[in-house]
């Protein structure tokens, strides 16, 4: 039988991260943009293609990212992720729920 790697002390990326306040980077300029300009594209300019194309190309590297990068790396990919999902949410907020991917109440 395995047992967890995590100890109840460990805590989650999210945490370790001090950039990570757990809802948007922390690190921005008064004019929005991201300080040091790793970040990329402000997602509220990019048309819808190149949006869902981001979102795609980050989430086929979830894994990897989560398994094997850098600490920093792995908070760059939790803040653009966090930052073009909620954009997609901004810009679908009636979006279609399939009725298969609901439990049961």
């Amino acid at each position: 039988m395995t047992e967890s790697v995590r100890q109840s002390g460990d805590v989650s990326p999210e945490q370790r991260m001090t950039e990570w306040d757990g809802d948007h980077a922390r690190d921005t300029s008064a004019s929005g943009a991201h300080v040091d300009g790793e970040l990329g594209v402000d997602p509220a300019e990019l048309d819808e293609e190149d949006l869902i194309r981001e979102l795609q190309s980050l989430h086929r590297t979830r894994l990897d990212t989560l398994r094997h990068a850098a600490d920093s790396a792995l908070a760059h990919h939790l803040r653009r992720t966090a930052e073009l999902e909620t954009e997609y949410l901004a810009r679908h907020p009636g979006r279609e729920v399939d009725p298969s991917r609901l439990r049961d109440a």
